[in-house]
């Protein structure tokens, strides 16, 4: 093969990779068309996010059954709100803002009369625990189920923020946006529900995870 073929054909190689949208601009892409109401678009947009929804609201709900219908709801509620989306690079952060809100809607259709329990003290365990930390545990698949049991006892508003931090990934100023909270209460929150699982995971890592 001639010197200029190959050249020719790098130069049609490079062309080609340089083309190839980012995964970002791919979604931003299908966003464009799924705001224009293509349905297809829409589809690959619940295909792509409707795991980590699901998951935020099982966590929240502690229940299957209700989480899928939460979000099928809060994926009906999207399709009809996508043109109120300013910052198309938070669209993970956006849908779950609608899920949270789904979420407390349904905890109110179902009681007009929550019950929220007064905060205790919280010791300062941050210093005295040993490792692992709670994300740590979350990766430990032993402690899964102790896991879910002191996620459970956490107040519903600091768990869900907690698990938009360590689950989903989100930054600090995204949580904000998903809660209504201030960054310095979003830090907060998190770090008083990371001291309340030391406490209540304190006994099974300091000894070694036996009963």
């Amino acid at each position: 093969m001639s010197p200029w073929r190959v050249a020719h054909l790098f130069a049609v190689r490079l062309s080609l990779v340089g083309d190839a949208p980012s995964a970002e601009e791919a979604e931003r892409q299908v966003l464009v068309r799924a705001r224009k109401g293509d349905p297809v678009a829409f589809r690959t947009l619940f295909e792509q996010h409707s795991p980590a929804v699901w998951r935020f609201l099982r966590d929240l709900f502690r229940d299957d059954a209700a989480a899928d219908e939460a979000t099928q709801e809060t994926f009906v509620r999207a399709h009809g709100r996508l043109g109120a989306l300013r910052d198309e690079a938070r669209l993970a952060s956006w849908l779950l803002g609608i899920a949270r809100h789904v979420y407390l809607e349904s905890r109110r259709s179902r009681s007009a009369h929550l019950d929220i329990a007064a905060e205790e003290s919280e010791p300062l365990l941050e210093s005295l625990l040993p490792s692992p930390t709670p994300e740590d545990l979350l990766l430990d698949r032993e402690l899964e189920g102790l896991l879910a049991e002191a996620l459970g006892e956490l107040r519903e508003d600091r768990r869900a923020a907690l698990l938009l931090r360590l689950d989903h990934g989100l930054a600090y100023e995204e949580i904000a946006q998903v809660m209504g909270w201030s960054i310095p209460k979003v830090k907060n929150e998190i770090h008083r529900a990371r001291l309340k699982l030391r406490e209540r995971l304190a006994a099974h890592v300091g000894n070694g995870g036996r009963p």
